[in-house]
């Protein structure tokens, strides 16, 4: 972009502690190459390890940091819904608080948002996890879109830049993972225009996956079924109906 936007980079976080520190650090001097107007806001959802601690230590010495406190968890797409509503610049960043993506890569993303590209999606060049879990995830992609009609590269990728008038369109309501593809699929639907750009995905070096286990996965299986039919199935009905209600009004005008 030829002039300096202003950016709001916001992560969500739950139970980051040994990551969240460098991420907002490397995320501020990041920030501080691309514009004299950000905010970093993060987004703490309900962490039973020293995250909190961690936090208001460097909201301490960081002016432009806003931390969220919420001791009861709020999942991950509602910690997502929080930030979204409470960013007030007019470019929107956002990745996870885990230090599996490089913050410093969001001047790739700055880099790719032309003027009529309203959304820049990374997409892992190599997604660096266990074999079991590089599994899941194909399958999980190739299910998702199939499902949703989806035309990204990496639909799974959570290092985003949004222009922030999107949400006047635009309404969340997932409280869990299955955030990303509601935000995705309504986007696409909306007729925005997308961008996509490599990155580089690392190794958690801290804590542990919140999505990889049996019952979690059975409750993604649960909502993107949930999901699927009523952005999908049911936009379709309601179509269907709408086109035959047109068709109807036509043969009856005089």
């Amino acid at each position: 972009m030829a002039d300096r936007p202003s950016i709001t980079a916001f992560f969500p976080a739950f139970n980051d502690a040994g990551t969240i520190g460098s991420m907002v650090v490397n995320v501020i001097a990041t920030l501080e190459q691309l514009t004299d107007d950000y905010e970093v806001i993060v987004v703490e959802n309900g962490s039973t390890d020293y995250t909190v601690q961690v936090l208001e230590s460097l909201a301490e010495r960081y002016p432009n940091l806003r931390v969220m406190t919420h001791r009861e968890p709020l999942g991950y797409g509602g910690a997502l819904r929080v930030g979204f509503a409470t960013a007030t610049k007019e470019l929107i960043f956002y990745t996870d608080g885990d230090a599996q993506y490089d913050p410093s890569e969001l001047k790739l993303l700055i880099a790719a948002l032309r003027g009529d590209i309203d959304v820049v999606n990374g997409w892992k060049i190599d997604r660096s996890d266990p074999l079991h879990r590089k599994v899941i995830g194909r399958i999980y992609h190739h299910t998702v879109k199939l499902l949703f009609g989806f035309q990204l590269r990496d639909v799974d990728c959570d290092f985003r830049l949004i222009r922030r008038k999107v949400f006047d369109l635009v309404d969340l309501e997932s409280d869990s993972g299955t955030i990303c593809l509601e935000l995705v699929k309504k986007l696409q639907d909306a007729g925005f225009h997308f961008a996509e750009v490599p990155v580089h995905h690392y190794h958690r070096t801290y804590g542990r996956s919140q999505f990889f286990n049996v019952p979690r996965l059975w409750r993604t299986a649960v909502q993107l079924i949930q999901l699927w039919w009523k952005l999908v199935i049911r936009r379709q009905h309601l179509r269907q109906i709408a086109h035959r209600r047109r068709e109807l009004s036509q043969k009856s005008s005089p």
